[in-house]
């Protein structure tokens, strides 16, 4: 496996994208019904916890880009080739593959029971998961480009869809706000913890990393992706605080989705059934760079002829594996299984592997020179 990836010119994105794709990925499946978890946590102080969980994501997204910047061009799978050597880098390479595949495996079937439960109750899981299946796959064999210009735009057609969220703020009541720091420190900590499935996206820089052109222009537009997201994640929070009281929130699985029911317009009677059909271009660019970094991480390890064979095969996997998880019980379980998986793989990690990295390029490289 070559540790550098030297692609096309004509194959690299300018790195302005880079705000867009993080942004796109990061507002998915999560954005429906985060907000009941965060306040069973934190209170009627969910919306700092929100704030924090935004601080952390920023400052891990820059260790994110500091580890890559010790390499010229290279993604998480030559890096963690360079560090751990052949045989432990390749197991390693693998894990952070199945930990693609299990995030498109919540990704989409978490939408699906979205779309099950408010729109087409009848339709059975595995048809939806085949159309789905074949957007993805659609975006995927066209490369990474196709699937920068799916996040770019899904950004910008989704605008108007979340600038209805005000909506309810005629009906809102900001007391429900006070008092400020009500909860203790360990339960907004806990609130900020809790917030882990809904941001993670943003590791997913590791993978398209030698895409991008202006390499020392990456981290400006990676944060700047990562603060919009923040904020956005932020203001629904304060508006579902002050539109629900405390008990109607903890008994609202899908927090963001029953805002939209109370929208009325003369000409749609349920708009929560355009606004959950339309969430679909918000779930694709996640499901296709899930798959993507999946698959690349696959040809980075056997080669870059068996790149269609490798998408191919990891869709027929994760389309059997959509099928087990049935009941809302089983769901539930796999995310709180996954979000904890993902606590370790996005938060703690890139820690772990910036010490290392900055260990072998720093320290030992001084070492042996003198």
């Amino acid at each position: 496996m070559k540790i550098h990836v030297h692609q096309q010119p004509q194959s690299l994105l300018n790195a302005f994208m880079v705000m867009f794709i993080i942004h796109s990925v990061q507002l998915g499946v999560g954005v429906q019904g985060f907000q009941r978890i965060i306040y069973v946590d934190a209170g009627h102080d969910a919306w700092i916890s929100v704030a924090l969980s935004g601080v952390v994501t920023c400052f891990i997204g820059f260790i994110m880009v500091k580890t890559l910047n010790y390499y010229e061009s290279s993604d998480l799978y030559g890096i963690q080739r360079d560090v751990y050597g052949k045989w432990l880098g390749t197991c390693m390479n693998a894990l952070y593959i199945f930990y693609c595949m299990g995030s498109f495996l919540v990704v989409m079937r978490n939408y699906i029971e979205v779309l099950q439960a408010w729109v087409f109750p009848e339709v059975p899981t595995w048809f939806l998961s085949l159309t789905l299946m074949m957007l993805v796959l659609y975006g995927v064999l066209g490369g990474f480009r196709i699937i920068a210009g799916v996040s770019f735009f899904s950004v910008f057609l989704s605008l108007w869809l979340l600038g209805l969220l005000g909506y309810p703020l005629q009906f809102s009541h900001w007391s429900n706000l006070l008092p400020i720091l009500e909860s203790s420190a360990t339960d907004i900590l806990k609130g900020t913890y809790s917030m882990t499935f809904t941001v993670i996206g943003f590791e997913l820089i590791y993978s398209f990393y030698p895409f991008l052109k202006e390499k020392k222009k990456v981290h400006m537009y990676m944060q700047f992706g990562l603060v919009y997201t923040t904020l956005l994640y932020v203001a629904i929070m304060l508006v579902t605080l002050s539109y629900f009281s405390g008990g109607q929130l903890e008994r609202t699985i899908w927090g963001t989705l029953s805002l939209f029911k109370i929208v009325r317009l003369p000409f749609i009677e349920r708009f929560e059934y355009v606004a959950i059909t339309f969430w679909m271009l918000l779930i694709l660019p996640n499901l296709m760079l899930y798959l993507w970094s999946a698959s690349r991480g696959l040809t980075r390890m056997f080669g870059e002829k068996r790149k269609r064979g490798f998408i191919w095969a990891l869709s027929f996997i994760l389309f059997g594996c959509i099928q087990l998880f049935v009941t809302r019980q089983q769901i539930n379980q796999l995310n709180n299984v996954f979000a904890q998986l993902a606590f370790f793989v996005v938060y703690c990690y890139p820690l772990f592997l910036f010490l290392i990295v900055w260990l072998k390029k720093k320290v030992f490289r001084k070492e042996v020179k003198s």
